[in-house]
């Protein structure tokens, strides 16, 4: 706001303040709750102000395009520390995403917890998409710490060739209501095709060093190379597709035992 040089556009910025700070808490009520699909758009507008002059005023003009506003973007998109994206744990961070849309929650448009660091690729994927119901409900990078468990899984799907499939494995410690909810997040953004094209990219990138190995040791110094390049991996990124692609190769016996020129 002290960006804003208009003194009309100034005093409903002004004016809108506590109403700003009452959405931030509603939201983080709701979002503590369980409910976030439960919430409106018309709970999140600004008095005298249309949804479009709110984003173009606070988000546009006030953050993105202010110095002051600038450096509170560029601390957010630094949130994660191997500037990967957080909902798919693979893109680079090129944006921030608003987890419950702009247009339709302007009073949210700067709220650090609705604001979201995102790839290119799943900015576009979200898009302005609300949640639905509870189990449609996207998972949150904030609020939805997942990665504690080990839920990222893959099968061998075809052999001719390697082709591995990723899916969501929840772990016995999750709810159903979570166990969805990760799902369609894993759907919402591609995750499947995503892994599994980058797993196959990876798999055509070692096939010369896996025939090395198995030339010197066999099936079980293969499975024992895969097996530690897993753990390696995994150690850093319980749920990253490389780990669980070296995972799911180790483990698979007729793998090991090749022929990998395919």
């Amino acid at each position: 706001m002290a960006s804003t040089k208009d003194a009309g556009r100034r005093g409903l910025l002004l004016a809108a303040s506590n109403d700003v700070e009452a959405a931030g808490a509603h939201f983080r009520q709701a979002a503590q709750a369980g409910r976030l699909h439960e919430l409106l758009g018309v709970e999140f507008t600004l008095p005298g102000v249309q949804a479009d002059e709110a984003v173009q005023w606070v988000y546009t003009n006030g953050m993105v395009n202010t110095r002051t506003g600038r450096v509170i973007y560029d601390q957010l998109m630094a949130a994660p520390e191997d500037e990967r994206c957080p909902l798919c744990g693979h893109g680079m961070v090129r944006s921030l995403d608003h987890y419950l849309p702009k247009r339709m929650f302007p009073a949210l448009c700067v709220d650090p917890l609705n604001l979201v660091p995102a790839c290119a690729d799943c900015n576009h994927a979200k898009g302005e998409t609300t949640p639905g119901l509870a189990r449609t409900t996207p998972l949150h990078p904030y609020l939805d710490n997942i990665d504690n468990d080990s839920w990222l899984d893959a099968r061998i799907a075809g052999t001719a060739p390697v082709w591995l499939e990723f899916y969501v494995n929840p772990p016995p410690t999750w709810d159903a209501l979570l166990a969805d909810r990760a799902r369609y997040h894993f759907d919402l953004f591609g995750l499947a095709s995503l892994f599994s094209t980058q797993a196959n990219r990876t798999l055509s990138g070692i096939r010369r060093q896996l025939m090395s190995v198995f030339a010197a040791g066999g099936e079980d110094q293969v499975r024992a190379y895969l097996a530690e390049e897993a753990t390696t991996r995994l150690v850093h990124r319980p749920n990253g597709w490389e780990g669980v692609t070296y995972r799911t190769l180790a483990e698979d016996d007729a793998f090991c035992r090749g022929p990998f020129a395919l």
